[in-house]
This record gives C-alpha cells, structure tokens and sequence, in this order.
C-alpha cells in the first residue's frame, strides 16, 4: 500500500466528499483541531484541511472535503479508492487543548462540522458534558448525525429551512444551551467566518470563553509566506504556525474575510482554465471512443 493510498470515500451530496488516506504514523500522531497541506499531484497547488477524523488502528486520517474551486473540484473529479495524493504534509498547527472544560458547546456549520468532531470527542474522552449544535442548510446535506449522538450527551441540530431540528442558525441553537446549562465554561466554534463571528458575537454577550479555529489560505504550512496572517486584538498571528485555534472574541473576522478575497480573479482563472481543459479532453475521449466503435 502506497504511503498516501485512499483506502475510502463517501459522497455526503454533490459537493461534499470524504476520503479516508492511509497514513500510520499520521494516524498515531494527529490530535484534534490539526490540519494537513495536501497535493493531489506533482503539478497541483497546496491546500489546507483541517482533519475530520484519525483512526490509529486502522492507520488512517479522514479529510471531508468541499469542492469549491479548481483544485478541490479535481480532486472529487479522480480521488477514488484505490487512487492515491500526491503528497500529505501534517499534522500541523497547535493542537486543540480538550482537557480542561468540565462543560463545552461544540458548534460545526456546513462543513465545519466534520473538523469539529476530533474535538467533541476529545472534550468527551477527557470527561466533559459535551453539547454538539450542528448547522446545516437543509435536511439532505445533514452528516454524522450518529457519530456525534455516540459521542455527544447532547445533540442540537440547526437547519436554515427547517427541514430537520431548529430552524434557524447555529446561533440558535447556542442560546438554547446556553439558557439551558448556565455552567458552560467554553464553545469552540468551526464553520465559515461569518458564522464564526455570529457566535463569537453572540457568545461575548454571555461572556463565555470562545475558540474558533481559523483556516485562511495557506500555501507553506510554516508562517514564512505570510499569507495566513490574522488579526488577534492588537497582535498579528499566523494560522498555521499560531493556531489555528484562537480566542473567538478577539478575531478581527472583517479584516479576514476581506483577505480571503484576495486571490478571487486567480482562482476563478484557474478554475476556468481547468474546467476547458476537462471538456477538451472528453471530447477527445468521446472521438477515440466513436473512431474505434
């Protein structure tokens, strides 16, 4: 078996996938909130995801993974079982700190929720009550539902059309257990960076501690290009040398959302450009295909 074999995928819908990659000595040495750089080829960009899940027995590291620009959508397009990455750079980042709380809100939006897991787990092998609200647009998209309940002793889910549980945001779904458990001393929140905010927004009204894990865009892994820099109160700190955990309630998320924008124009050419390519090369299959018939 190849060192970064995909031993396992399953579709969630037509833009969610997850792979499960065979990495031993990965497996044994991931903790929760860490994350990977991954390349699907020897020619493909560097692209960071935070880890869903280890298995130490089976030797394995579970990505969930969202196809939203060129190289996410290749990597639905070809990473099958049987198929193997490139290269599998980790775990990296500070690990989560799950010991303390005797109490904790695990919060996950979209698919924010398969990284938040590790820590819901984590929370609860180390004898935290832990509260799971999940967030998620509709019914179909809803995954790991089980895996949560199994872990969880309690479970709040949060759809934007109520299709199933609240309807309403995760910010909801907070309250609920905030009025409820009085004595939460922490929430750890993973979702887009709007969602994000809401909660560390929210949370500061109860003044309750909040962590949210932060994945701007990464290309090193080591800090020296820069271009994960975030604002943390007065300080500057970098997401993959610094965090990627950080005190929600001190994230500067407008000047974050706005970097993330930064590099649009690029990734919609490249996207195009491999997107053309992909339809060129369909036509020429489908003509050899024609020629030999």
């Amino acid at each position: 078996m190849t060192e970064f074999a995909i031993v396992a995928r399953e579709d969630f819908s037509d833009v969610v996938f997850l792979l499960e990659v065979h990495h031993p000595m990965m497996a044994k040495a991931a903790q929760p909130g860490q994350f990977v750089i991954v390349m699907l080829d020897e020619h493909s960009e560097r692209i960071p995801l935070t880890i869903a899940d280890f298995d130490r027995e089976r030797g394995t590291i579970t990505l969930v993974v969202q196809a939203v620009g060129k190289t996410t959508k290749q990597m639905r397009r070809e990473c099958h079982v049987g198929t193997n990455l490139f290269a599998m750079v980790g775990p990296m980042g500070i690990p989560s700190v799950v010991g303390d709380a005797k109490k904790v809100i695990c919060v996950g939006g979209g698919l924010g929720v398969a990284p938040i897991f590790p820590q819901a787990r984590g929370f609860k092998e180390h004898g935290a009550y832990v509260i799971a609200v999940l967030g998620f647009r509709t019914k179909d998209l809803i995954f790991w539902e089980d895996k949560f309940r199994d872990w969880c002793d309690e479970l709040i889910i949060c759809t934007d059309d109520g299709s199933a549980g609240l309807k309403g945001l995760v910010t909801e779904g907070i309250r609920i257990a905030l009025d409820k458990h009085a004595d939460v001393e922490e929430v750890i929140v993973i979702g887009p960076p709007i969602m994000m905010k809401s909660c560390s927004d929210f949370t500061r009204t109860r003044a309750v501690k909040t962590m949210v894990s932060l994945n701007p865009i990464m290309v090193d892994g080591t800090g020296m290009c820069g271009g994960c820099r975030v604002k943390i109160g007065d300080q500057v700190k970098f997401a993959c040398v610094d965090g990627p955990d950080f005190d929600g309630h001190k994230v500067d998320f407008d000047d974050l959302m706005l970097r993330l924008h930064r590099h649009t124009t690029q990734e919609r050419i490249a996207l195009e450009h491999w997107e053309q390519t992909c339809r060129m090369q369909e036509q020429a299959d489908l003509l050899a295909k024609q020629q030999s018939s």
